[in-house]
């Protein structure tokens, strides 16, 4: 019996050392150790509060469209009040809703065929365009209120905003007039807008409503008549003083209309007809599109160094192009710091509540970049004309010794390493390609060596020996790159959803089509892309090293590389440019389409697929 129970005991302590054993495998299993970066390092020291940002992108995508404002500035100077428009909108019923409105608004509005045209113009090619822009006055119609009620300015004269810039405060006309209420540098200037390299506040929705307001009140005080103050904030007082003459000393604006400039013939109709969509939308069944992110759900914070947008959206995890759209006002998208001068920054609360919780650790993230900033390499080069030569001295290169062994050449040693035959010879004073057994030849490479195995090398080789026909493959593939992409315009395209389909930009379209506005013809054939030389901006070092590098040893090294199938971590330091050298026939364009990368930023610890 006490045998019996010494062998349960046995039994059980050998099995418990066998779980321990067990455990402690699994507990001492080696993962890859992943560098991170300085900003990741920072970042995940935040303190963060649980609130998702809610960003409509539907909303930030038209904030930044000009298309609506290009589509009714051009209707304003073009729609004909005398031509009746075929729309399903009795007369009776419009002269009703018409007179409703003049009830309840300090304007003057009166039925004419003039604005029952204009009206059903807008109705009948202007339905999506009013959904999108009620979207946008969510955002913008809080703003406005606020201002006029303070001055005591009718509130209906939000609508203005609509007809002068589409609600888009980054517009600007022909004439330079900027922002959501048009102004030109000189009345921007008159009205304490501070306009400098960093800043217009003509683009700051604030700041300018409340220059509008004051503008509105001085003139309502000059003309006693809102539809005049209208026309004088279009066409300036000086052009309505004359109409008044001209007319014979009348004072009302449809009285006066005709002596009036004709883009401001147009203008207040269109005022009256976005009052009468904004008013009746529901009945002509348009459907307001709605913008998650309110005005209210924002709050702003003083900033106390100079940032750029991009590190603010580095740090707190949001697209630049969100700073832009709540932040119009800072030109290159930089909040500047001016001794004694506050500068204010635009962000979701959440958004917010990270930065202000966090602002020491930011700042010093900011001072950390500002002391590490280096001049690019291009301006580098213009500075210097000599720079080339003297980057290369201070080229930090890892210096290698490798003993030349048995069945070894200076071709199969190049491609072990990564280097080319010439640099090889010129590093070791080699005059041929014969190389004797056991000599040590030095290698100077900026990266780890990419040991292959025979069959890599042989591949290698093999390509190297059919270099005519790699140069050819080579030639073909440069000039298919050359090859502009075009694409014809179908129905209900515009520049804003052609650019998003090809993931581009509505001004790089602009620019490649030799277009001066948004619109574009049915059936038009745009060029979307046109392939260019890649410039990949590295540091001083990498772009001095490449400067060694010929043509044609860079064909040389079109090898069967791309046929391989691995994974690669990125580690500090690391480029697309870099990857790709470590990898003989690999491109930045192969890694970027393998892994999916649009703009070229990679981060320490991703993973990469080579030949994904």
């Amino acid at each position: 019996m006490i045998v019996k129970k010494i062998s349960i005991v046995v039994s059980v302590f050998f099995s418990i050392s066998m779980f321990a054993q067990e455990s402690a495998k699994t507990d001492v299993e080696i993962k890859p150790i992943v560098k991170i970066s300085y900003l990741d390092s920072v970042k995940n020291s935040f303190k963060r509060d649980e609130m998702a940002t809610r960003v409509d992108s539907l909303w930030m995508n038209e904030l930044t469209s000009l298309d609506i404002y290009d589509d009714l500035t051009k209707d304003i100077q073009t729609i004909n009040t005398d031509v009746t428009i075929d729309e399903e909108l009795p007369t009776a019923l419009l002269k009703q809703r018409l007179q409703a409105m003049n009830e309840k608004s300090p304007f003057n509005i009166e039925y004419n065929q003039g604005l029952e045209n204009i009206i059903k113009s807008f109705l009948k090619n202007r339905k999506k365009s009013f959904s999108r822009l009620m979207a946008l006055s969510e955002y913008y119609f809080p703003i406005f209120e606020d201002a006029f009620a303070r001055q005591n300015v009718p509130l209906e004269i939000k609508y203005l905003a609509v007809v002068e810039s589409a609600l888009n405060p980054k517009a600007v006309s022909k004439m330079g007039a900027t922002g959501l209420w048009q102004f030109m540098y000189g009345t921007g200037k008159q009205y304490a807008l501070k306009i400098d390299s960093y800043i217009d506040e003509r683009s700051d929705p604030l700041k300018a409503t409340a220059a509008a307001s004051e503008y509105m009140t001085k003139m309502y005080n000059i003309f006693g008549d809102w539809e005049l103050v209208l026309a004088s904030y279009n066409s300036g007082p000086g052009n309505v003083t004359k109409a008044i003459r001209r007319s014979g000393g009348k004072t009302k604006y449809w009285d006066i209309r005709n002596h009036l400039p004709k883009e401001t013939q147009g203008y207040v109709p269109a005022f009256l007809a976005t009052m009468y969509l904004f008013e009746y939308h529901k009945e002509h069944g348009i459907n307001p599109q709605r913008a998650v992110v309110k005005n209210f759900e924002t709050d702003t914070v003083n900033i106390k160094k100079e940032m750029t947008f991009k590190q603010i959206a580095d740090l707190l995890d949001m697209p630049q192009s969100q700073l832009q759209l709540l932040n119009p006002s800072y030109k290159l998208n930089v909040v500047p710091f001016y001794q004694g001068e506050p500068h204010f920054l635009r962000l979701p609360k959440d958004k917010i509540a990270t930065f202000v919780s966090n602002e020491d650790k930011i700042y010093d993230y900011v001072a950390y970049q500002s002391q590490n900033k280096t001049m690019s390499t291009q301006l580098a080069l213009k500075v210097t004309p000599k720079a080339k030569a003297k980057l290369e001295k201070t080229i930090d290169t890892d210096v290698k010794w490798y003993k030349v062994q048995k069945g070894d050449n200076l071709g199969a040693i190049a491609a072990r390493y990564n280097v080319n035959v010439i640099d090889l010879k010129k590093w070791n004073n080699l005059k041929t390609n014969a190389v004797a057994l056991g000599r040590s030849l030095k290698i100077k490479t900026d990266v780890d060596a990419v040991i292959k195995n025979p069959k890599e090398i042989k591949s290698t080789l093999a390509v190297e020996k059919r270099s005519e026909e790699a140069i050819a493959a080579a030639d073909d593939k440069d000039k298919n790159a050359t090859q502009s992409q075009e694409y014809i315009v179908a129905a209900g395209d515009n520049l804003g959803s052609i650019a998003k389909k090809f993931g581009t930009t509505i001004a790089d379209l602009k620019e490649l089509n030799n277009l001066t506005s948004n619109n574009i013809g049915l059936g038009k054939t745009l060029v979307v892309s046109k392939a260019v030389p890649e410039i990949v901006e590295e540091n001083v070092v990498t772009t001095a090293i490449a400067s060694n590098s010929s043509i044609d040893s860079f064909r040389k090294k079109a090898t069967s590389a791309k046929d391989l199938g691995e994974d690669y971590y990125v580690k500090k330091g690391d480029s697309l440019y870099s990857i790709s050298k470590k990898y003989p026939g690999v491109t930045i364009s192969d890694i970027k389409k393998w892994n999916n990368i649009k703009d070229g930023e990679i981060k320490p610890g991703m993973k990469l697929k080579i030949n994904g």
